[in-house]
């Protein structure tokens, strides 16, 4: 056995647009997700693990979110066979931007200085990143 020799990688097809598309659409199923969430958790359930459990069952709104992330999780599981883990997973923070978005809308939730600087951030970090993804390609 040779030790100087690497173990093989399984070839993986790159397309990177597909990969960025699917890592948005997660970013949205996420931000949905976690509304959905707040939604359910806002109802009153029972004391201890089980009665969480039973909430999350019986609970049409934390159902369907937790439903969401896990779609949002074999999404991006997915999206991460087409594309750089490091240029995609970055692109997740928009869910950060969405969720304050529709907190606000939903929920009356109020804006700051600090918030909007940290959500410029957010879409300015996302966007030198697709900036450097352009010119890998």
């Amino acid at each position: 056995m040779n030790s100087s020799a690497s173990p093989s990688k399984a070839p993986t097809q790159s397309n990177p647009k597909l990969a960025i598309t699917m890592v948005f659409l997660c970013t949205i199923l996420g931000a949905a997700a976690q509304i959905l969430m707040k939604q359910g958790s806002q109802a009153p359930h029972a004391e201890g693990v089980l009665g969480m459990l039973m909430a999350i069952f019986s609970n049409r709104d934390l159902f369907i979110g937790y439903a969401l992330y896990g779609i949002s999780t074999v999404l991006l599981t997915i999206a991460f066979k087409f594309g750089e883990l490091s240029m995609l997973y970055p692109v997740i923070a928009l869910s950060y931007v969405w969720v304050t978005t529709l907190s606000i809308y939903l929920y009356g939730e109020q804006l700051n200085v600090y918030k909007v600087l940290g959500l410029l951030s957010v879409m300015a970090g996302v966007g030198v990143i697709g900036l450097g993804m352009r010119r890998n390609a």
